[in-house]
């Protein structure tokens, strides 16, 4: 790899880092919005037109909000949960193509930080670290509202994880590979996954509302029972990352559930629109359409907790247990049968 491919890459690390916050930052923004239109309200509409400069004035609230460390807390821990949890959140883009391969010049650029082999694998090694960072700030915080909601956080993770996991076997029984770019080029035009494993992505999705913490999944930050969950002693903004995370666990979410079922930046009439605009903006268009399935799904967790109420406890690890995992492992015996007999 020469001095000019490291540039490259490193300038689309910072891109892609970039693109992630301020995606997180404006999703909050995105979040009053709907849930006012959805409460026939106005919403944010103060700072800048429409309210649109919310974000920044709410990150600036962060950031000179006093720092508080609670007197019998662990300091270096309290400290290392919410950094834990971003840094989890940000490293899990680092294997999602974002488009095909552009042509500048010279210079081939491929709109993905690395494609390994082993992609899906490593998607679902950093989402099991996530848990640590909520573990770790609930635990450090030596209060028993946190503890109790870092405990939720990560027995329901953890539940929901193995759900996930076999929904995700049905899939590499029908790609027959772990890469995430192999399975999005896969679904060239309208060969979707979502069309071949609809019981699939069903499970899939469902586990993602668990997994980011969303309603009707947030238990463990249920305010009317924990007062706050595991970030009851946070302020200022190791806060901040927490909630920053969350959002973006939901973008990267998102763009795993576009990549896998429903085509990346693939699209219908893909092959007539790259031979007419070229290897630069061709390519782009595909990249604009990854982003609009992103940003369906954003607004899909959005509308999903202003609709839905909250679950029970029990009725939430009941779901996991006894309903999501039985059909996963029915819908590989049927994806099974399928590729043997059928396909």
């Amino acid at each position: 790899m020469g001095v000019a491919d490291i540039v490259i890459k490193f300038v689309l690390i910072v891109i892609i880092f970039a693109i992630s916050l301020v995606i997180a930052m404006y999703s909050t923004y995105a979040e009053r919005k709907i849930a006012a239109f959805f409460q026939d309200r106005i919403g944010p509409n103060r700072a800048g037109p429409w309210g649109i400069l919310q974000p920044l004035a709410d990150g600036g609230k962060m950031f000179l909000k006093e720092e508080i460390i609670p007197t019998n807390a662990s300091p270096f821990l309290f400290i290392a949960g919410p950094s834990l949890a971003i840094l989890t959140a940000c490293i899990g883009s680092a294997v999602i193509p974002w488009g095909q391969q552009i042509i500048i010049g010279k210079y081939v650029i491929p709109l993905q930080v690395t494609d390994i082999n082993v992609g899906i694998l490593y998607i679902f090694g950093v989402v099991s670290l996530g848990v640590y960072g909520v573990m770790i700030g609930g635990w450090a915080s030596n209060n028993k509202y946190s503890l109790l909601g870092a405990i939720r956080a990560a027995s329901q993770n953890i539940s929901y994880e193995i759900s996930m996991g076999l929904s995700i076997i049905a899939l590499l029984m029908v790609t027959g590979t772990l890469s995430l770019k192999e399975i999005a080029e896969q679904q060239h035009g309208w060969h979707w996954n979502v069309l071949y494993q609809p019981v699939g992505f069903l499970l899939f999705i469902i586990c993602a509302f668990a997994e980011t913490n969303r309603t009707p999944f947030d238990l463990p930050e249920c305010e009317t029972e924990l007062v706050g969950g595991y970030h009851t002693e946070y302020s200022s903004m190791k806060l901040g990352f927490y909630l920053f995370a969350e959002y973006i666990n939901m973008f990267i979410s998102s763009a795993v559930m576009a990549t896998l079922y429903w085509g990346g930046y693939n699209y219908p009439g893909m092959d007539w629109v790259l031979a007419h605009t070229g290897p630069t903006i061709g390519p782009l268009i595909g990249t604009a359409v990854m982003f609009a399935k992103v940003f369906l799904f954003i607004f899909f967790f959005m509308w999903v907790r202003w609709t839905i109420p909250r679950f029970r406890y029990d009725q939430l690890m009941d779901l996991g247990w006894k309903i999501l995992i039985p059909l996963a492992i029915a819908n590989i015996i049927v994806t099974g049968v399928w590729i043997t007999f059928i396909k």
